[in-house]
């Protein structure tokens, strides 16, 4: 799905376009994350959306797809950890997820919110390593909130640069890892 798709999807089904492909994004949406929340700010700045709906969906969006990943990893498990690591690209990430994991505990749900890919991994990887669903959703909900209303509110200020930046910050959080 390309940029103009998703603009096009919001333009035809409103809200619930933010909310699904934020959804989706656990299964490897081609649009980062970061572009997405932006553009639900965005269009809201536009008057194209009202503002406090769209949040609410966009955020909840960001809950259900990272909760689902923590479904998957606590239910499936190793077998599909196994099939994740068969792939390098994600390889990586796993890693730097398992490290953090290990290093913070708890805290690296916050951490990992704000890289890209982690974000998506992290929810997986406690999942499996048992996290009770209460403290996942205590740490993972509130980072969640901050970071999407940073990302949707950034978005509302930056309007039409929303893809720009919201890209350019998705590439620096992969350098930074």
């Amino acid at each position: 799905m390309s940029y103009e798709t998703l603009m096009s999807l919001i333009g035809q089904f409103g809200y619930a376009a933010l909310f699904f492909a934020l959804w989706l994004g656990i299964v490897g949406m081609p649009i980062p994350d970061e572009v997405i929340v932006m553009t639900g700010g965005a269009v809201t700045a536009s008057g194209a959306l009202h503002a406090v709906p769209a949040f609410l969906l966009t955020y909840l969006g960001v809950d259900s797809g990272l909760s689902l990943g923590y479904v998957l990893g606590r239910w499936l498990g190793t077998p599909v950890l196994d099939r994740l690591r068969r792939k390098k690209k994600l390889d990586k990430y796993l890693d730097i997820s398992d490290r953090l994991v290990q290093k913070y505990g708890s805290f690296a749900l916050c951490i990992g919110y704000f890289f890209p890919v982690v974000r998506h991994v992290m929810p997986y990887l406690v999942g499996l390593g048992k996290m009770t669903f209460r403290r996942y959703a205590l740490f993972s909900y509130t980072t969640g909130f901050v970071w999407t209303l940073l990302f949707f509110s950034l978005g509302r200020v930056v309007g039409d640069h929303a893809r720009e930046i919201g890209y350019f910050l998705y590439s620096y959080g992969l350098k930074l890892l």
